[in-house]
C-alpha cells in the first residue's frame, strides 16, 4: 500500500470546482432509466450515452467518474477505450465493486451488501485495467423506531471497512458510502439521529481495519427531510444539521467528503451542496458525487437519437457546472437560470 499515491488521488478527487460523475447504474438500473425515456437498453445504447457524456465539456468540471464492470470494459464507437475517454478529459476512473444487497437474516426489511468473496481479485484486475478508485454502497433504511437495527447498522459498517481495507491493499482509493436513505416520511431530526450512529460505526470499522483515512473519500447522505415527510426542512437548515454531523463525525484527517444526491431534485441537491459549502471553511473538500442528479437531464434532452447528442451534452454540462459552483459555494438561482 503506498499511502502517499492514495492520498494523491483521493485529493486530485476533491479538487476544488470538480466533482464526481456517479455513471455506475446497473444493467437493470439503467434499463429503468432508459425505459423512462423510451429508449431500449443494449450494451449498445449504454455505451453511447455514457460515450456522450465523457466527451462533453461538462467533463471540464468532472474529477472522477465511477463506472460499472460492463463500462469499464467498453470502447467508443471509433474503437478508444471508454476509460481512456475519461483520462483524457483529465479525470480519474473508478469502478463500483459492491455486489448489490441482499436480505439480512433475522432483521425483517433490512438489507446487507454483499460482494466481497474474491474483491482481492476483481480489484487487481480493475487497477490494471485503469480502475484508480472504487465504491462501495451501504444501505442504510429509516421506518418508524425499529429500523435501523444496530445489527444492519454494524454488519454494514463491517463490509464497508473490510471492502477499504481491500482496496487499500491494492493502491485503489474507496469511496466508502453509507447511505441513509431519504425514503419515507420521517423528519429531518429523525435523519440526523440515524446518520451520527452510522458515521460513529462506520469510523470504527475503518479505524478497526487499519484503514488509512487519508487514503479515503466519505461519499455520506446529507442530513434531509424524509420525501413523504409532511413538514420539508429548508435548504439553510439541510445545510446546518449536515455540517454539524460532519463536524461530529468524520475525522479531519479524510481529505473530502463528495455527497450523494439520494433522490433529491437537481435544484435541491445543487442549492443544498451550495449552502453547505458556505459555511465554511471546514477541514474537508465539500463536493458531488451524483447520478441521477447529473444524468436525468442529459437523458431527456437525447432520448437515445444520435441528433440529440448535442442538446445531451449541453444538458450536462449545464448541470456539472451548475454543481461545480455549489463545491465552491458560488450557485446562485440566477445562474441556474441564466444558462
Amino acid at each position: 500500500m503506498d499511502i502517499s499515491a492514495l492520498n494523491a488521488v483521493a485529493v486530485a478527487m476533491v479538487t476544488p470546482g470538480k466533482g464526481i460523475l456517479a455513471a455506475d447504474e446497473s444493467t437493470g438500473t439503467i434499463k429503468k432509466r432508459f425505459d423512462a425515456i423510451k429508449v431500449e437498453s443494449t450494451d449498445q445504447t449504454r455505451r453511447d450515452y455514457r460515450e456522450m457524456l465523457f466527451r462533453s465539456d461538462g467533463m471540464n468540471c468532472i474529477s472522477g467518474v465511477i463506472l460499472y464492470d460492463e463500462t469499464i470494459r467498453q470502447n467508443a464507437a471509433d474503437g478508444t477505450p471508454l476509460v481512456k475517454l475519461i483520462e483524457r478529459a483529465g479525470s480519474i476512473p473508478g469502478i463500483k465493486v459492491d455486489e448489490g444487497t441482499q436480505p439480512l437474516p433475522g432483521c425483517a426489511g433490512e438489507t446487507v451488501t454483499v460482494g466481497l468473496d474474491r474483491l482481492a481479485d476483481r480489484l487487481a484486475a480493475y487497477y490494471a485495467q485503469g480502475a484508480r478508485f472504487a465504491k462501495w454502497r451501504a444501505v442504510i433504511d429509516i421506518d418508524k423506531d425499529k429500523i435501523p437495527s444496530m445489527t444492519a447498522v454494524h454488519v454494514n459498517a463491517h463490509a464497508l471497512g473490510r471492502y477499504a481495507a481491500l482496496c487499500q491493499a491494492a493502491n485503489i482509493v474507496p469511496i466508502v458510502e453509507p447511505e441513509v436513505l431519504m425514503d419515507g416520511d420521517h423528519d429531518i431530526g429523525r435523519c440526523f439521529d440515524v446518520t451520527r450512529p452510522v458515521l460513529n460505526e462506520v469510523f470504527r470499522e475503518l479505524r478497526l481495519q487499519r484503514v488509512a483515512l487519508e487514503g479515503m473519500i466519505l461519499k455520506p447522505n446529507m442530513v434531509v427531510s424524509g420525501k413523504t415527510c409532511p413538514v420539508q426542512a429548508g435548504v439553510a437548515e439541510v445545510a446546518e444539521r449536515t455540517v454539524q454531523l460532519l463536524k461530529e463525525c468524520v475525522p479531519a484527517a479524510v481529505p473530502g467528503i463528495a455527497f450523494l444526491s439520494g433522490g433529491q431534485s437537481d435544484e435541491d441537491a445543487t442549492a443544498h451542496l451550495d449552502a453547505i459549502n458556505r459555511l465554511g471553511p471546514l477541514p474537508w473538500k465539500l463536493t458531488f458525487s451524483y447520478g441521477r442528479a447529473l444524468q436525468a437531464a442529459p437523458q431527456r434532452a437525447w432520448s437515445g437519437k444520435a441528433a440529440n447528442v448535442p442538446a445531451g451534452q449541453r444538458a450536462f454540462t449545464h448541470r456539472a457546472r451548475m454543481n461545480a459552483l455549489a463545491s465552491r459555494g458560488q450557485w446562485t438561482h440566477e445562474l441556474e437560470k441564466a444558462a
